[in-house]
C-alpha cells in the first residue's frame, strides 16, 4: 500500500509560479513512476507530468516549457514546479504512483496509475 500526500496548492496570479509536493510512503519509492493529473469543473482528468523510476520526464503539451516535474527519491517526494501560470491551469492537481511499470518508462494513462493522492487545488487568477 502506497499513501500519497499532496501540498502546496493555492491561489497566485496569472504569470505566477508554485511549487506542488507529493510525499509518498513505501520503501520502493525509487522504483515508482510517478505522475501528475488536474481535474478542473467540467472537465475530463488530465494528464500534466509524469517521471519514471530513472528520471525520464514527459509532459502534456499543454504544460511543457512552463512546468517541470522532479524526484528527490531520499525524501520520497515528487514535485511539480510550475511557472508561468494561467487561468487555465486552475483545477484540483493529483499526484499517483504506478508501482509496476518498468524503472524506464512512465505513462500519461491515468489506469495505469494504481494510488492516488487527495488533491491540491491550485486557482489561478486573471
Amino acid at each position: 500500500q502506497v499513501q500519497l500526500v499532496e501540498s502546496g496548492g493555492g491561489l497566485v496570479q496569472a504569470g505566477g509560479s508554485l511549487r506542488l509536493s507529493c510525499a509518498a510512503s513505501g520503501r520502493a519509492f525509487s522504483r515508482y513512476a510517478m505522475g501528475w493529473f488536474r481535474h478542473a469543473p467540467g472537465k475530463e482528468r488530465e494528464f500534466v507530468a509524469a517521471i519514471s523510476g530513472s528520471s525520464r520526464q514527459y509532459y502534456a503539451d499543454s504544460v511543457k516549457g512552463r512546468f517541470a516535474i522532479s524526484r528527490d527519491n531520499a525524501k520520497n517526494t515528487v514535485y511539480l514546479q510550475m511557472n508561468s501560470l494561467s487561468p487555465e491551469d486552475t483545477a484540483v492537481y493529483y499526484c499517483a504512483a504506478d508501482t509496476t511499470i518498468s524503472l524506464y518508462m512512465a505513462t500519461a494513462y491515468y489506469r495505469e496509475y494504481e494510488y492516488w493522492g487527495q488533491g491540491t487545488q491550485v486557482t489561478v487568477s486573471s
